[in-house]
């Protein structure tokens, strides 16, 4: 899902923000509004992951030979 949505804030990017024709006018979200929607989706998944997101290390000095 990630590279659909990336994919599609792209495309929205590149594209016009709005297009009218004969059968009536299409307007898209903000890209500000396609940001914040994408942040909060990672932010989101970030959530659910397992664990704290540290990981801890013993480490220990090396000493002289």
């Amino acid at each position: 899902m990630p590279e659909n949505l990336d994919n599609a804030i792209a495309d929205n990017a590149a594209g016009p923000k709005k297009a009218s024709g004969d059968s009536g006018s299409v307007e898209q979200h903000d890209l500000q509004d396609q940001i914040e929607a994408d942040k909060y989706l990672e932010s989101k998944k970030a959530s659910r992951a397992k664990g704290l997101g540290v990981k801890l290390a013993k480490i220990s000095p090396g000493g002289t030979v």
